[in-house]
């Protein structure tokens, strides 16, 4: 099974909230899309902040899922987040998370997320500690 396969069958309950919709997966890089629906917006109608961390933690510990040894978890201990433009309710966002950092105890991930148009609406970094096997 490919990297892309193995995260469409993980079971991620709040990814499939969400309603992200993985695209292309490898040990480099994850690549995700998600309907800007109203209920993940604020006022005036543009995608919540929350949100929008939200869908790029969540491609970074899908990235790190695939880097992981077997048996191993993970957990987001850190992020950081630049938001830089607006995505409008009804618009689709795009993620991309590449490896800043890939060690034995934390991974660190870099998720651009843009509108379809290509405007960079935020970058986000975060470190994923990993969990040993119980």
């Amino acid at each position: 099974m490919d990297e892309l396969e193995q995260l469409r069958r993980t079971p991620l309950p709040f990814a499939r909230l969400l309603g992200i919709r993985y695209t292309a997966a490898a040990k480099d890089k994850v690549s995700a899309e998600l309907l800007v629906r109203d209920e993940l917006c604020t006022l005036p109608a543009v995608m919540h902040g929350g949100a929008i961390m939200a869908f790029a933690d969540t491609l970074g510990a899908a990235a790190t899922l695939l880097n992981l040894p077997e048996g191993a978890g993970t957990t987001t201990i850190e992020s950081k987040t630049n938001f830089l433009a607006p995505a409008p309710a009804g618009s689709t966002v795009l993620g991309e998370t590449i490896p800043v950092h890939r060690g034995r105890r934390t991974m660190v991930w870099q998720t651009r997320v843009t509108t379809a148009e290509g405007r960079l609406v935020a970058v986000v970094t975060q470190t994923q500690m990993v969990l040993d096997k119980k």
